[in-house]
């Protein structure tokens, strides 16, 4: 092979990695559209590890192209109110449906440098929440999966979610 085929071998290949770079999509128009709840381990200061969902839990995070979102995650093991009716639940009760449910709505926006996504609760099911600004940190973001750490969650802990995305 002569110099002048090595060069532009080389200069071709050394721009490719800027040409997929610049092809791929900002993560906003990534994270568009509707995601499945897969898992979330959620990890504790002292480094201990909880899978607070429990088997089969159900959940929904939707991100619209308009910085809109909401989100959705419950336990598939809810219990039911005796009573037959929402708000004459006991104290058990409510107690362990708000432990194991996740509802919140609000805008956010993205960070593109840090990849991050920042949530702002306008409303939802723990109050304490609302006016609140919560960063996710992405650890990866395919096409079809996205993976996230949420370090300051509302019970306390570091969560490291999965969800797929619906097709």
């Amino acid at each position: 092979m002569n110099r002048r085929k090595i060069f532009s071998l080389s200069l071709g290949l050394a721009m490719l990695p800027s040409v997929a770079v610049a092809q791929q999509k900002p993560i906003k128009e990534q994270i568009a559209g509707t995601w499945t709840f897969v898992s979330a381990l959620d990890i504790y200061p002292d480094g201990r590890r909880n899978d607070r969902w429990g088997s089969n839990p159900k959940g929904i995070f939707i991100f619209d192209g308009n910085g809109r979102f909401a989100q959705f995650i419950t336990r598939s093991d809810l219990p039911k109110i005796a009573a037959g009716t929402a708000d004459k639940g006991t104290a058990e009760e409510n107690r362990a449906i708000l432990g194991g449910l996740v509802a919140s709505f609000g805008t956010y926006t993205v960070n593109e440098a840090e990849k991050t996504v920042v949530t702002h609760v306008d409303g939802g099911a723990f109050p304490n929440l609302i006016g609140v600004d919560q960063k996710r940190m992405i650890l990866s973001l395919t096409a079809d999966e996205l993976k996230y750490t949420n370090p300051a969650t509302s019970t306390g802990t570091t969560a490291e979610s999965i969800w797929k995305r619906v097709k």
